[in-house]
């Protein structure tokens, strides 16, 4: 299976709805690494890393979000997949 990473940036109302408790789930159980955080700015921001299809459900799912959340926006950034984590972590 082909490993791919993604920077992603989410906009909207996305803070305070537990976007990234659900992100960091929705990631762990996809068996994917990497982190998501607030962004001073009002975003979310994660990288997640693993197999394609993985992935791509997850930037699936947060183009919609946990309840709560209402999302106007998803920018994805392709990168080199660097294996550098371990597990998916909250970031601070």
């Amino acid at each position: 299976m082909e490993k791919v990473r993604a920077h992603v940036f989410i906009e909207g109302s996305v803070q305070g709805v537990f976007f990234r408790a659900n992100t960091r789930e929705e990631a762990s159980l996809l068996g994917l690494t990497g982190w998501v955080r607030n962004c001073w700015d009002g975003r979310v921001e994660a990288v997640f890393e693993g197999e394609r299809e993985k992935v791509e459900k997850v930037i699936s799912w947060c183009k919609k979000g946990p309840p709560g959340a209402m999302v106007r926006d998803v920018e994805i950034n392709w990168e080199q997949v660097t294996g550098e984590y371990e597990t998916f972590s909250i970031e601070y």
